[in-house]
């Protein structure tokens, strides 16, 4: 099955950063994709690497959250993020994707990669996401 965009409004960080959502909650995988533009470049030309960690970190959360139900709405938070840096990006479109390595009900370690669209691994992370479970006034609302 095809990765779908979610039927909800982004948050206004992925709005601002101009990056999109794809979810396949059939493999509990979710995507974030890029299409680089001077925004989002260092100063040497490259991808940023604070860009490329949010896009892994994103990409890694809602796949944990995925776990949990088809449209990845369960709030996870990130509790670690390792992200290692393996060639630089320049142009065009780069697309991260994660998926679960392990964990348990609450806590799921996620790995993930960010690719180039020739399919180059960019760079690679491995995370750590807890569970956040809603209070007794957003249980009530």
């Amino acid at each position: 099955m095809p990765p779908v965009r979610p039927d909800r409004p982004l948050i206004p960080l992925f709005e601002a950063m101009g990056y999109g959502i794809e979810i396949d909650a059939q493999a509990v995988e979710a995507h974030c994709v890029l299409e680089i533009s001077s925004l989002h470049l260092n100063h040497q030309g490259g991808l940023h690497g604070g860009v490329a960690a949010t896009l892994l970190d994103t990409a890694s959360g809602i796949t944990a959250s995925l776990s949990c139900d088809p449209q990845g709405l369960t709030p996870f938070v990130t509790l670690s993020l390792n992200v290692n840096y393996l060639a630089v990006a320049r142009q065009g479109t780069v697309r991260a994707s994660g998926w679960i390595t392990g964990g348990g009900r609450t806590t799921k370690f996620v790995s993930c990669d960010l690719r180039d669209g020739a399919g180059r691994l960019i760079a690679a992370s491995t995370g750590v996401f807890k569970r956040v479970r809603k209070t007794e006034t957003e249980e009530a609302a």
